[in-house]
């Protein structure tokens, strides 16, 4: 299959995704916006009846329900993107809480979302009623009385074979328009969200507090967690070896005195030894700070990773200027790991490793076209590259459908 043929196949299924995906968050935008109506109407009950003193002690209510509502927006735009955090519970005192500018905000995406939201997410889980009962007309439309054999818009009638072939056509007429514009709704959608419930400046700053607080506690931990594993590997390993080589010279020593022959045996052994002996301690040295490293740059470091992998690995890497060698060993260790998981746990025959500057962010991308559901919580080694990644202070994604393919994205400042 040649190269233009398989990007063509690529460029269509990361379209039919992207629609699969835009239709699920339209949907999900629906459940919430008729939420938001609701919790509309209660407001605007409460601040009818405020007239006559009952909205007084319904609008604490109403509001209560209007932050409940936006944190499920909030929660559910945490799962397609950035994390949304929620802000502190509303306050119980009504001045109080008519003063927040949390509440305000939350107002104003509650009006949006229950018109424009609403109106979006009904579009969205209509057009592909409109695909498939259009398209599958020509299979049941002599089944109705004829008042009713119809496009889904009444705009044909359909009388013969012909008009519901020109149905079916129409059917698929709004697949283009569902693959054109769905993508496009889902973000129109969800922009209000984005703009009105994210946290205020003030807020971003303690979420960074915070964030960096554990991620120091992650790195101090995944500090001591690389001390064990170099101390264990030189205790089990290479000091047990040179233990080895003490004794065998030891021996060798007294096998001298008594026969010079089974000495050179001996020796044998304990050159073997020291040789092992040295050969591991390389290998720890190695898990420190790859050589390679020093010695070629971070995408010849790559392109050797992926020649000794199991599974067929492409490297697609710029011409990079050198990052701060932790930040390269990260990166290596990132690939090493991840190209690790996907020889023993996915199942995929290739594999591409993309390498990018943007910035001052050092890019790295992995993906396979493996059996997918990746999970950083089953012990596949996802979790240490997650916390070697958060101790630069760097970002980590993973998209691992069921099915694959497998899409992990790390993104690390390189300006340190």
């Amino acid at each position: 299959m040649s190269a233009a043929r398989r990007g063509g196949q690529g460029a269509v299924s990361a379209r039919a995704r992207a629609t699969v995906d835009a239709l699920e968050h339209l949907v999900g935008g629906l459940g919430t916006g008729v939420l938001a109506l609701v919790a509309l109407i209660c407001l605007v009950v409460a601040v009818a009846t405020c007239l006559v003193g009952i909205g007084l002690y319904l609008l604490p209510i109403a509001l209560r329900v209007q932050r409940v509502v936006a944190d499920r927006e909030r929660a559910r735009l945490s799962r397609w993107g950035p994390e949304i955090v929620g802000p502190e519970p509303v306050p119980t005192r009504l001045a109080a809480a008519v003063r927040d500018p949390v509440v305000w905000r939350e107002l104003g995406w509650v009006v949006s979302h229950a018109t424009l939201g609403l109106f979006l997410g009904l579009s969205g889980a209509t057009l592909p009623l409109y695909v498939v009962t259009n398209g599958t007309n020509p299979l049941w439309w002599y089944l109705l009385p004829p008042s009713e054999a119809t496009d889904t818009l009444s705009l044909v009638q359909v009388d013969s074979g012909w008009d519901a072939l020109v149905v079916s056509l129409m059917g698929l007429g709004w697949l283009v328009v569902m693959v054109a514009l769905t993508p496009g709704m889902a973000w129109l959608q969800a922009l209000p969200g984005r703009r009105l419930l994210s946290p205020g400046s003030g807020a971003d700053l303690t979420v960074r507090v915070a964030q960096l607080t554990a991620t120091r506690a992650a790195a101090l931990d995944a500090h001591a967690a690389e001390l064990r594993r170099i101390e264990r590997s030189l205790h089990d390993g290479t000091q047990n070896r040179m233990v080895a080589v003490t004794i065998l010279l030891g021996a060798a020593r007294r096998a001298l005195e008594r026969d010079p022959a089974d000495a050179g045996v001996i020796i044998d052994r304990a050159q073997d030894a020291a040789e092992q002996a040295l050969a591991e301690l390389r290998a720890v040295v190695r898990s420190i700070l790859p050589p390679v490293l020093t010695d070629r740059s971070l995408a010849d470091a790559l392109a050797a990773l992926a020649a000794d992998s199991p599974v067929t690995c492409q490297v697609d890497a710029d011409a990079l200027d050198r990052c701060a060698a932790s930040v390269e060993a990260t990166a290596y260790f990132v690939v090493a790991e991840a190209l690790t998981n996907v020889a023993r746990h996915s199942g995929a025959r290739h594999a591409t490793i993309r390498l990018r500057r943007r910035g001052d962010q050092l890019s790295v991308e992995i993906v396979d076209d493996g059996r997918g559901g990746a999970d950083e919580h089953r012990g596949s080694g996802l979790l240490g590259i997650r916390r070697r990644v958060e101790a630069h202070d760097g970002t980590y994604a993973l998209a691992s459908p069921i099915g694959g393919p497998t899409t992990l994205i790390v993104s690390l400042p390189c300006g340190l």
